[in-house]
């Protein structure tokens, strides 16, 4: 484990900080109240759309140094960038390795942050760049895309952070990439994930925060509202579409 615990100092809660966005999200402010625990290598925010996750993620990886549209510890010129509002607050309680990790030297920092709404046009920019990968993204498909980059950039201990990688990614290739995620937890990486997909929120020995209207809690896999949908529709996809298409 690298880090233990995120959450907002006390002297940062005014009540102007407080009263504004994110504060006013009901995940975020909880987090702000109690702080949120990591205790397993793997974890996997799971909510709706809205409710807050990729918000948090983001300031996840500001508060850990990376750029919050994604890309590689240790890049230059990423911590002149304004963060976040949340970004700005944010700080990490971490184990005396992940704070060698987090404040090493830049080029042996090691993490990514693999945001799906902006990692193809990142994809793009630092194709044949040193220090990424070597393929030519640009002429693949977006799914084998996203896991030339998983492949290449979260290969070895570090924090990595995720949301909704499985934007690209066929049925087949999430498993791909939950074999990837579950060896990087065995290997001392510690992984944070915000998705919406029931077989990544699956990886074996993942701890799972549902994040909803009222906040966040953890909870096991067969309780998610997410997969009991999922399995609700698959065995009668009618009795949602009926809703959907007024037939």
């Amino acid at each position: 484990m690298l880090a233990r615990r995120a959450y907002i100092p006390d002297e940062f809660q005014s009540d102007e900080v407080l009263d504004s966005w994110p504060l006013t999200v009901p995940c975020v402010a909880q987090l702000a109240e109690t702080g949120i625990e990591f205790e397993r290598p793997i974890t996997f925010l799971v909510g709706e759309n809205g409710s807050g996750k990729s918000t948090l993620v983001e300031g996840f990886a500001e508060a850990w140094g990376l750029d919050a549209r994604g890309g590689r510890a240790g890049r230059k010129y990423v911590n002149d960038r304004p963060k976040t509002p949340l970004g700005e607050l944010l700080r990490w309680d971490t184990t005396s390795t992940g704070a060698r990790h987090k404040s090493g030297t830049r080029t042996k920092r090691r993490g990514y942050f693999l945001r799906a709404e902006t990692a193809f046009g990142f994809m793009e920019a630092v194709s044949g760049m040193r220090g990424y990968w070597e393929e030519d993204t640009n002429a693949m498909s977006h799914g084998e895309g996203f896991l030339t980059v998983l492949s290449a950039m979260f290969q070895e201990p570090g924090f990595y952070l995720m949301d909704e990688p499985e934007a690209a990614l066929s049925f087949n290739s999430c498993l791909r990439l939950v074999n990837l995620l579950y060896d990087l937890g065995e290997s001392g990486a510690q992984v944070i994930c915000a998705t919406h997909s029931p077989v990544l929120a699956a990886t074996p020995g993942a701890d799972i925060i549902e994040v909803t209207d009222d906040g966040f809690q953890r909870t096991k896999w067969e309780d998610l509202a997410l997969v009991d949908h999922w399995r609700r529709y698959m065995n009668t996809p009618e009795a949602y579409l009926r809703y959907v298409t007024n037939k």
